[in-house]
């Protein structure tokens, strides 16, 4: 949900006592080069997210919908995704677009109706689309009928369900956030900031007092020590698994539960972009009382039939740390909290290219490692996109470098995401190579995190601007010329029409990866196997084959250079020299035949069928 939380992610609790810096046992090697049986569908999923308002609009209104996305199933089916990923569409004021949710248990009229949502639902399931929702249990939007009862008095029946504090008295009344309370000044009771900027308490005069929210002031958190609270949001959760949903993708679900005594927590030393003092969230974010809570909410989840799963919004500071989530086998918690420290990750890993920090093969090969190495067996989420963060296009490729140049290196990142032995979470446009189309005045801005920083923070509308579907007037996604934000202005060259008649496109190339994926025991049961760990510019891995296939090799130049590799398999036990080529944007390895000294063009990815 939040592009910021990755400011605080190396302050939880439990990174002080996760960190691992040895590499990994030869028996965590050998374990995770094992091929596996299991077909959990999760395990293997390739989850796609939409961001509703920004996918089809079939009502011409300018914003997306739900029959805009009913619409475009059958594009979804041909590109090969098991699941959407579908952003918030329940009633809101709209102030975070969504995430600020006035009804759990219904559809924002500008989305569509319940009905809508059943349609999709059902043609989904046709097109053997899973429809997994977002669910936003931190807080509520403050027009939430819960908030405005419990606003109203200190007495009503839910008085108690967010978090209220009478504050700290003080003797100047001109101090920052001050308030005349019942019994005379006060001011906030410590100094918890906001991760959208300020501070995070708010106060209300109905109440005489502040209300806590870790977001903006219209995201009042719920207060999950009290019962009612839990009850009221699996309630919501059951609404939606007895309709049908394969399962939720959890937002900002470290952030449930504070420090009951609302210590102070230690200051980074930074300002936000309003010029509030940030807070390190130490007390604010991955309690221990969340774990207790995930398991119980995974037990409802559960209960239901067809393999129903999570997926935790969550970010660390290391792969050790993100194990926690998943819980234990006696204790289960999330099927699928999100590995961000591959895709979004910079720091902590000796890289000092500052030209192009994330594009080297170390940084790929450590995350890739420790993934595999370090979670016990659970299946790694990998995600390189998301309505948070600038599209992967623009952070993983630099402005001196060519279309050509750039296109290759989005097809390494889609080689990375679907050949590896993770689940693969992608985000609209990324398998055409959508672009981050960032606002350059703050008039243009939607986000209220642009719109409130400006111009240190631009907010987030530059990732999410609408899915190009073709060359024509608005791209194809609306039949309204003025659309909620403006149509990416790269649309004429980079679309669906145009790309699915080009077979060397980045769309086809995804196509191709995924169908892979699916269709290749080896890559979709093997195991994995780094090789070559010291080469600073190639990245080579093995996958390992299950019984009757054959091991698949994957190889990604990162640099600008050709390179030439060579590729000791003995680790894997693989004595076989004689390769297929399966895949490659490299028209010179198409009549490769061995393993010895292959010389990869710039940025070539190129896999492999050991024969």
């Amino acid at each position: 949900m939040r592009k910021l939380i990755l400011t605080f992610a190396a302050t939880l609790a439990l990174s002080a006592t996760a960190q691992k810096t040895t590499p990994p046992t030869p028996a965590e090697t050998q374990a995770a080069a094992q091929p596996s049986t299991d077909n959990t569908w999760w395990k293997h999923a390739v989850v796609y997210e939409i961001y509703p308002r920004s996918f089809k609009d079939s009502n011409g209104d300018g914003i997306g919908d739900l029959n805009g996305i009913t619409s475009r199933l059958s594009y979804l089916e041909k590109l090969g995704i098991d699941a959407i990923w579908l952003a918030p569409m329940y009633p809101s004021p709209q102030v975070d677009f969504g995430y600020d949710i006035s009804n759990y248990e219904a559809i924002d009229p500008q989305y569509g109706t319940l009905a809508d949502f059943d349609r999709l639902l059902k043609t989904a399931q046709a097109h053997h689309i899973r429809i997994i929702l977002d669910m936003v249990m931190n807080h509520t939007s403050d027009k939430h009928p819960w908030f405005i009862e419990s606003a109203s008095s200190r007495t009503n029946p839910k008085s108690d369900w967010y978090i209220w504090n009478d504050g700290k008295p003080t003797k100047d009344e001109h101090a920052l956030n001050a308030h005349q309370g019942p019994h005379g000044w006060v001011v906030p009771p410590n100094n918890w900031s906001s991760l959208f900027q300020g501070s995070a308490w708010e106060w209300v005069e109905s109440r005489q007092q502040f209300y806590y929210h870790f977001f903006y002031k219209q995201q009042p958190d719920l207060n999950y020590r009290n019962p009612a609270v839990e009850k009221a949001m699996f309630d919501a959760v059951r609404f939606w698994l007895d309709r049908g949903v394969a399962g939720f993708r959890l937002d900002a679900i470290t952030t449930l539960y504070e420090d009951p005594q609302l210590h102070n927590e230690p200051l980074t030393g930074h300002l936000d972009a309003s010029g509030f003092p940030e807070a390190n969230h130490t007390l604010t974010s991955g309690l221990p009382e969340v774990h207790d809570f995930l398991q119980r909410l995974h037990a409802v989840v559960a209960s239901y039939p067809g393999q129903r799963m999570l997926i935790g919004e969550i970010y660390t500071p290391n792969t050790t740390a993100l194990r926690f989530w998943y819980g234990t086998a006696d204790k289960p918690e999330l099927e699928l909290p999100m590995d961000t420290l591959l895709g979004f990750h910079k720091e902590g890993h000796g890289i000092t290219d500052s030209s192009n920090p994330t594009l080297v093969a170390a940084h790929f090969r450590k995350y890739i490692t420790e993934a595999e190495t370090e979670l016990d067996g659970h299946t790694p989420l990998f995600v390189f996109d998301n309505h948070d963060q600038p599209r992967s296009w623009d952070r993983f490729t630099t402005p001196t470098e060519t279309f050509e140049q750039k296109e290759a290196i989005a097809k390494i990142i889609s080689t990375v995401l679907y050949t590896t032995h993770a689940a693969a979470l992608t985000y609209y446009g990324a398998e055409i190579g959508m672009t981050t189309h960032t606002p350059t005045s703050q008039q243009d801005v939607k986000d209220p995190i642009g719109i409130t920083g400006w111009p240190k923070e631009k907010g987030r509308d530059g990732e999410r601007t609408p899915m190009q579907w073709s060359t024509i007037a608005q791209s194809g996604f609306s039949p309204n010329s003025t659309t909620w934000l403006p149509i990416g202005s790269d649309y004429k060259t980079i679309n669906v029409a145009t790309e699915s008649s080009d077979p060397n496109s980045l769309l086809r190339w995804n196509e191709a990866l995924i169908a892979l994926r699916r269709n290749n025991p080896t890559l979709h049961d093997g195991g994995i196997l780094m090789l070559d760990n010291t080469n600073p510019n190639v990245l080579s891995y093995v996958r390992t084959a299950p019984t009757g296939a054959h091991p698949i090799l994957i190889s990604l130049n990162m640099t600008a250079e050709p390179q030439t590799i060579h590729l000791d398999l003995s680790t894997a036990h693989i004595t076989s020299t004689t390769i297929k080529p399966l895949l490659t944007n490299a028209p010179s390895l198409n009549i490769t035949t061995t393993l010895s000294d292959i010389t990869l063009p710039p940025y070539a990815s190129f896999i492999a069928e050991i024969e």
